[in-house]
């Protein structure tokens, strides 16, 4: 296999250890700086120059794009994808992990928990966010950030207001955060390889520093993760359309809540306090990938007009709870039930005798026509209607 691995740092840690790793595998790495490839475009016929040369197209990718140079980084990333090579974290993906706003945006539509979380633009509405967040202390950050760098804890009301308007003062962007009391100091970062946690540690902040990176002096120190926390980890990286990165979650009282995800992970942390091979398993699930690449299924299946895809969950009630999948009689409307997802367990071509549970998500694929009466019709949420402005208030607006 040929791997490009993009980065402008060919002597960190990271990217040493993986050239290491891959060429121990026997597969040709090479480093690619990400600021001297140049892309072009032609019709049908998407291309890249490193170096003034035309590039020769490696079999994968694995981007470790800085965050100063996020935007030329995924441009690229984004030009690979169109020549069709493999890369783990996709352009889309990279940019949604590096604005903690959108990530959360992203994340909050989905059964991951998150931060209480509040972002607004005038200053007016400072205190009324900053209470909706459970007020004092509170966690302030700046959109786009990294390692510790623009984050705040501010212990009064009146301080954080101070702060904020100050940061909006200089046009930063900030978000505003419930503090999490009993994860002060501490958080998890979880290393996620395609769909599974690989290696776990636990940073702990020392002194009175409160923000527990590493590279702020934190001590690291290899945990094995509770279920719920690996699930909540690779569900956040899946949702956010990244194979290889770093899940940092707090250990809430109500369960793991995600803080950020990290597209280009560092290595020395968690392989120095956990003494795994990481590195190795990065390189082993790209050659896998390589291999056996994964395709879109959607785009796959509903070529044939008429057909589609959907996701349909068994509600407590629903009737089909309590049928096998042979008796629902989906197969004679012409759906195929390709998986069954079950409290976080996935089983594939389930078989006709699998009896069905509530809450249980079946992927189907079928005629377009049967298959929307199978998907429960959205809860819609009611508005409240506005009072009309009495007559004489009315009458003064026109004036």
């Amino acid at each position: 296999m040929k791997l490009s691995i993009l980065s402008c740092a060919p002597r960190c840690y990271s990217t040493r250890r993986l050239v290491e790793a891959g060429r121990q595998r026997g597969h040709k790495i090479e480093i690619l700086n990400t600021l001297r490839l140049a892309i072009g475009l032609d019709q049908g016929n998407p291309d890249l120059y490193f170096r003034g040369k035309q590039l020769k197209t490696p079999d994968a990718i694995l981007p470790r794009i800085g965050t100063s140079i996020t935007r030329y980084g995924t441009a690229v990333v984004r030009q690979f994808e169109q020549m069709d090579v493999f890369t783990p974290n996709t352009a889309a993906g990279i940019g949604n992990s590096r604005d903690k706003l959108r990530s959360l945006q992203i994340l909050s539509r989905h059964d991951v928990g998150i931060p209480l979380t509040a972002y607004v633009d005038d200053k007016r509405d400072v205190e009324d966010a900053l209470m909706r967040v459970g007020g004092a202390p509170v966690i302030i950050k700046l959109l786009e950030g990294t390692q510790g760098v623009g984050v705040i804890l501010a212990d009064k009301l009146e301080i954080a207001k101070a702060i904020v308007e100050t940061l909006h003062s200089t046009k930063q962007q900030v978000l505003l955060q419930k503090f999490v009391a009993e994860s002060k100091g501490k958080d998890v970062r979880a290393f996620v390889i395609g769909d599974r946690v690989v290696a776990a540690i636990r940073r702990t902040a020392q002194g009175q520093e409160f923000r527990s990176n590493v590279h702020r002096g934190g001590k690291a120190e290899a945990i094995q993760l509770e279920p719920v926390y690996e699930e909540a980890a690779v569900r956040a990286a899946q949702i956010m359309g990244l194979r290889v990165c770093g899940v940092d979650m707090l250990e809430g009282a109500t369960g793991p809540q995600v803080m950020e995800i990290n597209s280009s992970p560092g290595l020395e942390g968690i392989e120095g306090a956990t003494g795994l091979d990481i590195a190795g398993a990065v390189i082993d699930y790209i050659e896998d990938q390589v291999q056996f690449p994964e395709i879109d299924i959607r785009q796959r299946l509903t070529v044939s007009s008429g057909y589609s895809v959907a996701d349909i969950h068994l509600p407590e009630g629903s009737k089909y709870v309590g049928m096998t999948i042979h008796e629902t009689g989906l197969r004679e409307l012409d759906v195929v039930v390709l998986t069954l997802r079950r409290k976080g367990m996935v089983t594939s071509n389930p078989k006709g005798s699998r009896m069905l549970e509530a809450d249980d998500t079946l992927l189907c694929y079928g005629r377009s026509e049967h298959m929307k009466g199978l998907i429960p019709s959205k809860a819609k949420k009611r508005k409240k209607l506005a009072k009309l402005p009495s007559p004489a208030v009315a009458d003064e607006s026109k004036s």
